[in-house]
């Protein structure tokens, strides 16, 4: 059966328990007939089976884990992105009231801003009572009434704004919210529009619907044009919090769309009343590169540590006096903040036709602001009477309604009624989402609509955000939004000039805490192979015929443990229990689930700088981690280690592509360092101590295996395998891409090529020790037995791994250390002052 008929039919029969008449429905019209944008797709969408829409969904699962999409609700853990198959559509017609009351909202809440900042006429005039404005957390004091020797005021701070919408029981659209602060959700929504692409061709015809591709070169456009006119190439960057941020793939996805670096607050400094990105070695070397545009992402409190929120870390001590000065242009504004307050709302209209002279097009949701008494007078019964329909909210923290008994609220309200915002909750119109159980249920729907100032006006997205409300779901549960073209020949976004902007090539620094988090991609990635390639050996060591009772193989098994042991400490005596634990317990320092866990943090820091196919990665990982927790089978250890193997060595693929800058020498520079320590530590843990011959041999074969050095060994060395040869393959042979000889070689070809290496930095110099030593090493004579030991092969790869460790902590100083880390003014007071 078609799941669009299933729901047509129990929509237009309000018998059955998700039917509404409440509601308005998005796809099914009043009379059971689908609405207008649904007849030109009346044909294929409603061919689409419970079998067809099934599949859909788990491509759309497995898209999306494979591109790494997560959110996170505040305090919450990430959780993977939630898309719903059927999409959210609009016909031309539709839309286009929409479009006009966006871009009239965008225009009004700028004009808004700038009188908030400026004259205050709204305030004089009483338009909007004073206590709304002054006491909400969002209104920057730091920002208002520049005085006029730093320059004219920005007429145009409200670069991008984006309001989220809903559609009542008589079909209009009402803003439940302004969202201007740091507008979130164009990435997903680009995201969830290629994922479709992909899962729904036949049903997607981008011929009839508008790409979004001309909107992000139009925002690209319009940042680069919001830089001040003395800079001709202007450097912009994407400010975030981190990749713990809850729209952490968001920020990253924007900025690699854009172009644009996606920094944090540590990789920036305020230098003569200007931005600058840090360089490797700062503050040593003066920084180059002045910043001019800063899209930020971070709420401005956290901003300026010295205006605005003592302490804060994320943001950049100076920041505001750069923005007062007009050294550098923040998207949006500082103060923009103040104009998400939902007490704003009851006075927009007013205030619409007082800065425009127009009548607001988009009304708002019916909204009080409790501060005035004639509304706390007509809200505080409803409030009494527990009303469902009325969310009371902090107008602070206007995105979450409080959960107290009506006794409790009316009392706050009593005390601080300035503080709060009643707002009505309107039946939200409803559409079918998937659910997974064989059939579609009508859910309530929100839209996030976007604005850019592009030119002299604000052009807002042809298309969105909707949200499914209501779902209980640990992240947002989504759908595209399709906005059908009048005619096919329309330009998509109504763009038709953003084509032939210049273009200018820009090469951006790499900032210190990007260079560390690609050393340490490169350093997690080679501990993560080198240990599943040993977990491998040593499982295919114990799998042969009579392993536990024959004696060389059971020395052979016990040394490949001792070495893991030695990697990542004994939890089980029994190996198939320790094998597991090696490959799921993030938590077990030195496990392989522990080093992917840091190779993914280290990897998210510096997503906008990689292959959207990285994350593939981690999905694959993931996919095989699920296999063998689900499984008490021995050999589904054997093959989830195999699996995770295959993905990781799928990442040389990745960084083989990328561009031979910075960035990539330090993931090198990071993998080929790691491989020399664990090469080291290998060794001196399994060839320490010799076995019998037999046992030493087994010891050897597996010791070439996780080093994939095994067939080299065949083809260059005949007869019985040493000790003497396997070291001088792994260790001297600087044609065997596995040995210490060309580890090191390859580490100094990519510390020579990274900005700040001077050929003659202890980072270089120790390199330089390192391989002077080396070459003067005799195999033979390191790996002589003395009193059941090996005792100079044990001291020199001891020494080895000192020396190695030591030259990670000179890499770091040189390019990765910049400045002494920020402290809250209560760390600072704290510290004695001394003649």
């Amino acid at each position: 059966m078609s799941v669009l008929r299933d729901y047509a039919t129990a929509v237009s029969q309000p018998t059955l328990p998700f039917a509404s008449t409440a509601r308005y429905d998005e796809v099914v019209d009043a009379d059971g007939t689908l609405r207008p944008a649904w007849r030109s797709l009346a044909s294929l969408a409603l061919g689409l089976t419970r079998e067809e829409i099934t599949r859909v969904d788990g491509e759309i699962v497995r898209f999306l884990a494979d591109d790494g999409v997560s959110y996170a609700r505040a305090g919450d853990d990430l959780q993977p992105w939630r898309l719903d198959p059927m999409p959210f559509v609009l016909d031309a017609a539709g839309w286009s009231r929409i479009e006009v009351g966006l871009a009239q909202r965008a225009e009004l809440l700028n004009a808004l801003l700038v009188d908030l900042y400026g004259e205050q006429t709204v305030l004089r005039d009483r338009l909007i009572p004073a206590a709304a404005v002054v006491g909400h957390s969002g209104f920057v004091r730091a920002a208002a009434r520049r005085a006029s020797t730093e320059g004219a005021p920005d007429r145009t701070p409200l670069l991008l704004s984006a309001a989220d919408l809903g559609r009542d029981a008589a079909g209009e659209w009402h803003v439940l919210a302004d969202r201007v602060q740091a507008p979130s959700g164009l990435g997903y929504a680009a995201e969830n529009r290629r994922v479709i692409s992909q899962v729904l061709p036949d049903l997607l015809d981008e011929d009839a619907l508008h790409r979004m591709d001309p909107y992000f070169a139009a925002l690209r456009a319009a940042l680069i044009a919001a830089a001040p006119e003395e800079r001709p190439h202007p450097r912009i960057v994407v400010l975030s919090p981190g990749p713990l941020s809850e729209t952490a793939f968001d920020q990253a996805f924007l900025a690699n769309a854009l172009g644009f670096p996606l920094v944090q607050g540590s990789d920036l400094v305020v230098r003569d009343g200007s931005v600058w990105m840090k360089p490797a070695g700062w503050p040593a070397k003066t920084p180059a590169e002045r910043v001019d545009v800063i899209l930020r992402r971070v709420d401005a409190e956290w901003c300026d540590p010295l205006e605005l929120r003592a302490g804060s870390r994320l943001g950049v001590a100076g920041l505001a006096e750069a923005a007062r000065r007009g050294r550098v242009r923040l998207v949006n504004g500082l103060g923009a903040g103040v104009l998400e307050n939902p007490a704003l709302l009851p006075y927009l209209p007013a205030v619409c036709e007082h800065l425009l002279g127009e009548q607001l097009r988009l009304p708002s949701v019916p909204t009080w602001w409790l501060g005035d008494p004639d509304a706390r007078r007509d809200v505080l019964p409803r409030v009494q009477a527990g009303d469902p329909d009325l969310d009371v909210r902090l107008i602070d923290d206007p995105r979450r309604a409080l959960a107290l008994r009506p006794e409790e609220l009316v009392e706050r309200i009593a005390s601080e009624p300035h503080r709060f915002a009643a707002q009505q909750r309107l039946p939200l119109s409803q559409a079918p989402v998937w659910g997974g159980g064989g059939a579609a249920s009508a859910l309530p729907i929100t839209l996030r609509g976007f604005a850019i100032r592009f030119g002299s006006t604000y052009r807002p997205l042809v298309g969105g955000l909707a949200t499914v409300q209501g779902a209980g779901d640990a992240a947002p549960r989504t759908k595209d939004v399709w906005v059908l073209k009048a005619d096919e020949g329309d330009a998509d976004q109504g763009l038709t000039d953003v084509a032939s902007l210049p273009t200018t090539r820009s090469d951006p620094a790499f900032s210190p805490r990007a260079l560390s988090d690609m050393f340490w991609t490169g350093r997690y990635a080679e501990r993560t192979e080198d240990l599943l390639r040993l977990v491998l050996a040593t499982q295919a060591t114990l799998d042969q015929p009579g392993a536990h009772s024959a004696a060389r193989t059971r020395d052979a098994v016990q040394v490949l443990l001792s070495a893991l042991a030695s990697l990542a400490g004994r939890r089980e005596e029994d190996p198939e229990l320790e094998f597991r634990s090696l490959l799921l317990q993030a938590a077990r320092p030195g496990s392989a689930a522990h080093s992917i866990a840091r190779l993914r943090d280290a990897m998210e820091g510096v997503r906008d700088q990689l292959s959207g196919d990285t994350w593939r990665v981690f999905s694959n990982i993931e996919r095989a981690m699920r296999a063998l927790r689900s499984s008490p089978h021995p050999h589904r250890t054997a093959e989830s280690a195999g699996r995770m193997l295959a993905a990781m060595l799928s990442l040389y693929g990745v960084t083989a592509n990328m561009i031979r800058d910075a960035g990539w020498h330090m993931i090198e520079a990071g993998r080929y360092l790691e491989r020399g320590i664990q090469l080291s530590r290998l060794l001196a843990d399994t060839l320490a101590t010799p076995r019998s011959v037999r046992a030493d041999r087994d010891v050897l074969e597996s010791l070439l295996v996780t080093a994939e050095s095994v067939v080299t060994h065949r083809r260059r060395y005949r007869g019985t395998t040493r000790a003497a040869d396997v070291a001088e393959l792994l260790l001297l042979d600087p044609d065997n891409p596995r040995s210490l000889a060309f580890s090191l070689a390859a580490l100094r070809s990519h510390l020579a090529a990274l900005p700040a290496s001077t050929g003659s930095s202890r980072a270089e110099r120790l390199l330089d020790q390192l391989e002077t030593w080396l070459a003067e090493i005799d195999a033979a004579e390191l790996t002589l037995v003395d009193g059941g030991h090996r005792p100079r092969l044990t001291e020199a790869l001891t020494e080895v791994v000192a020396q190695l460790e030591q030259l990670s902590d000179a890499i770091g100083h040189l390019h990765f250390e910049a400045g002494p880390p920020p402290m809250s003014l209560d760390e600072i007071s704290l510290i004695e002052v001394r003649p």
